[in-house]
């Protein structure tokens, strides 16, 4: 009887510690699943603030493209009417290079401004995205 009592004993203790050690292990697992959730709704924030950034970029380039083409357009229209009022070969030679001197010069200062639009909006759209590699980062060296 004593031996029956020792036996039921232990198999209440080792019961005991499984039920313990199986709720302990579905706790770390809830946990760490919560961790896990926490930064895929963050990572997945940092992608649409990305893409918000970049179509914002996208858009802005897109209006000072039209507004550059559209002054271009002007100028072009300006410069055929002034070549078409021109009285002699050296007037219109003139008036061509002074007008391609100027097509020349706006659209090397339009492409200047456009690489700045361009450069700014990539380091926007990118900086959600550092920001989450760098969380991640710190967390790994963290847990070391």
């Amino acid at each position: 009887m004593a031996a029956a009592e020792t036996v039921k004993a232990t198999v209440d203790q080792y019961t005991a510690a499984g039920a313990t050690a199986f709720k302990d292990a579905v706790e770390k697992s809830l946990s760490a699943l919560t961790d896990v959730n926490g930064y895929s709704k963050k990572n997945l924030e940092a992608v649409i603030a990305s893409v918000t950034a970049a179509t914002k970029g996208a858009e802005t380039l897109g209006a000072e493209a039209m507004a550059f083409s559209k002054k271009s357009v002007e100028a072009q229209v300006a410069a055929a009417k002034s070549l078409s009022g021109a009285k002699s070969v050296q007037e219109v030679v003139e008036l061509q290079t002074t007008f391609a001197k100027t097509a020349l010069e706006t659209y090397m200062a339009e492409m200047g401004k456009m690489s700045e639009i361009f450069a700014a909006s990539l380091k926007d759209s990118m900086k959600p995205l550092n920001e989450r590699v760098s969380a991640v980062v710190e967390r790994m060296q963290a847990a070391r």
